[in-house]
This record gives C-alpha cells, sequence and structure tokens, in this order.
C-alpha cells in the first residue's frame, strides 16, 4: 500500500530525529528474510536498543541529508533496513552481526560511524567495542591500578622486615 504524503513526511520526520541522536547507523540488505525471521531480528534489536526500520530509499536518503549520516545516501540501493544504535555505537552492528551469522539472507552494505562511511568489513570492529558497561569497568580498573601498586609498595618494607624476622627466628630454632 502506498503511503500519502503527510505518511511520507511523518516517516521521514521520525527517521531523521532517529539519527540525529544515533551513535552509528548499519544498513543491510534483508532479501531472502521470511516474516518470522523478520520479527525475530526486530524482537533482538528491540532488546538492545535498536532503532530497526525498512524504509524505501529515497524517503531513507531525504531522512538522513542534514546528520551525520548523509554519507550513506549514495549506497542506499536495494531493500535495505536501517538500524540506528541508540545506547551505545556497537549495538546496532552486534545485532546485525549476530543475526547474520545465523541467517546468511541479511547482507551487511553500509555502516556508518561518526560522520564516515565504512566498507561493511568494518562491522566486526564496530561490533566488538566495549558496551557502557565493560567501558566504565575498563576504566575503573585502569584509575584502580595505581592506587593498589602505591599501596603493595608501601606495605613492602614491613612485609619485608616480617620475613626477615621470621627467617632468623627459623634459624635460632634450628641452631
Amino acid at each position: 500500500m502506498a503511503l500519502k504524503l503527510e505518511q511520507k513526511r511523518a516517516v521521514v520526520a521520525e527517521i531523521s530525529e532517529v539519527a540525529a541522536k544515533a551513535y552509528s547507523a548499519i544498513a543491510a540488505e534483508y532479501r531472502g528474510l521470511t516474516v518470522p525471521e523478520m520479527t525475530e531480528l526486530r524482537k533482538r534489536a528491540r532488546e538492545s536498543q535498536v532503532y530497526l526500520r525498512v524504509v524505501k530509499n529515497t524517503l531513507a536518503r531525504r531522512a538522513l541529508a542534514g546528520t551525520d549520516y548523509a554519507c550513506m545516501s549514495e549506497g542506499l540501493v536495494g531493500p535495505l533496513l536501517l538500524a540506528f544504535s541508540l545506547e551505545e555505537p556497537g549495538s546496532a552492528a552486534r545485532v546485525i552481526k549476530e543475526f547474520a551469522k545465523e541467517h546468511e539472507q541479511l547482507k551487511p552494505k553500509l555502516v556508518a560511524f561518526g560522520g564516515k562511511l565504512y566498507s561493511p568489513q568494518e562491522l566486526e570492529r564496530l561490533a566488538s567495542l566495549p558496551t557502557k558497561d565493560q567501558a566504565i569497568g575498563m576504566l575503573m580498573a585502569v584509575m584502580k591500578a595505581p592506587v593498589e601498586k602505591l599501596v603493595r609498595t608501601l606495605a613492602e618494607p614491613h612485609a619485608k622486615l616480617v620475613r626477615t624476622l621470621a627467617a632468623v627466628r627459623d634459624q635460632k630454632q634450628a641452631a
């Protein structure tokens, strides 16, 4: 069923608004996926805070114009779905990558991050970015390491003294 002009404007406005807030965008060809498979993909996307939308390429070009993802406009050819990461930069890439492993029909075509267009092979690298919780954990580990080293360094003279006294005691007991 064809969309009316007002519906088209609403779709363009919605996608443009989402693209303005998104951290990364993936365009993937979905030709050959069944309806239950698409439903499963949409479910996984919702669980990962990924905005997933199948939209006509002309509407997508209009929606992406003026956003960081305008670089994708040239590559929007064929039946594509758009996936935008709303919470973490790698979430859309992880969803598409995991689903594409199970379903060969889903083929990533365009990967955009930070206003730059990357090849589909970069999907793997984007998907391997740490989640927000993982990144915070890594930062905390880096911040905690100097403090731990300081505590160990301050405690070492006392521990060495205790070990030396214990060795002297053992030596006197053995004699």
